[in-house]
């Protein structure tokens, strides 16, 4: 299990970017965004720069709030937010049918707590696939001290151009981050061609719900604080996700926006009204925190310059969700399940 703490987060952030180029990065990566003037279709043309460097300079804040799993979840009332999120990993196995000794693929699979999560539930043998490679370094320790490296590793590639045959795997899942792909259609049709005829392939995706106006200015200042915050070139409509799929070749089976009927909000760890002990580092009292000791220890430089940035960027992903999830505008896990034909 992942033990991150305060030293972790300063000696950590910046991934595999040198520590006096982490001010320049956070500068680069703004640029690709509206509130300093970014266009779509540059974040569209340099999405693998603009996603490297989102997660070189976020995983360890991710890590260090979140733990592995850098998820959202479908929860009940009395649920843990951990316990929520691990039953929201074996949902996805147990939808996809995955059985033992299959060969299973994660695409985007960050530093791999999924990946462990659903390989332990299902004795199975699953591949992460990966473009930043801090991550996927971490995620390797993290398998050894797991003991599933035997039967799990990771592929640092581009998920659009994936490096398998045709016709590789048992089953394909995503969680929250096929939202990082420039084109849905060509995201989905890369994993139509490494799936095995007749197998699943099923997601949660980050997308606008039908609620969202794209001539109101307040759901158009939501979208672009999720964009910012969390490396994402656009969000799409639900609606875009089924017809990409659809065009891919896929067989829908069934799909609904699982935020509709969780009983706990899905976005109340984030909440300023919300307190939590067991997720204290989410709450905004335990953010408010992280805040101040990140300014500290980039004071002191044990924190390179240019992390108190990261932290603004990602409280504004945070205050963005919120406000989204409360206006129905935005949901972080539209699911489906989706059938290669044979």
């Amino acid at each position: 299990m992942s033990k991150s703490g305060a030293m972790d987060l300063a000696s950590n952030l910046g991934g595999k970017i040198d520590k006096s180029d982490v001010l320049t990065a956070v500068e680069k990566y703004e640029q690709y965004h509206v509130f300093h003037g970014g266009e779509e279709e540059d974040r569209k043309a340099n999405y693998t720069d603009m996603v490297n460097k989102y997660y070189d300079l976020a995983t360890s804040f991710y890590e260090y709030g979140w733990g592995e799993s850098f998820h959202f979840a479908h929860r009940w009332n009395g649920e843990s937010l951990r316990e929520s999120i691990k039953r929201h990993e074996h949902f996805l196995a147990l939808q996809l049918g995955v059985k033992p000794g299959q060969k299973v693929l994660d695409v985007g699979c960050g530093i791999g707590g999924p990946l462990r999560e659903i390989a332990r539930f299902s004795n199975s043998s699953v591949t992460g696939i990966n473009n930043n490679e801090y991550q996927i370094t971490r995620g390797k320790e993290l398998n050894r001290l797991a003991g599933v490296d035997k039967t799990c590793n990771f592929v640092k590639a581009d998920f659009m151009k994936m490096p398998f045959p045709e016709n590789t795997f048992d089953a394909v899942y995503a969680i929250e981050a096929t939202c990082h792909a420039p084109d849905a259609y060509g995201c989905y049709k890369e994993i139509y061609r490494v799936l095995k005829p007749g197998q699943c392939f099923a997601a949660y995706e980050w997308c606008m719900t039908d609620a969202f106006d794209p001539d109101n200015a307040q759901h158009q200042k939501i979208k672009a604080e999720i964009e910012i915050g969390d490396g994402l070139p656009d969000i799409r409509l639900t609606s875009k996700c089924l017809e990409a799929l659809k065009q891919a070749g896929f067989e829908v089976i069934w799909e609904k926006d699982l935020a509709k009927d969780s009983p706990v909000p899905w976005y109340l760890p984030l909440d300023k009204n919300h307190f939590s002990l067991s997720s204290f580092r989410l709450t905004a009292v335990g953010r408010f925190i992280t805040k101040n000791m990140v300014k500290i220890l980039e004071y002191i430089r044990l924190a390179p310059k240019g992390s108190q940035r990261v932290s603004d960027f990602l409280e504004k992903a945070a205050e963005g969700l919120v406000d989204g999830g409360r206006r129905e505008i935005f949901t972080p896990m539209y699911f489906f399940l989706a059938r290669k034909p044979e």
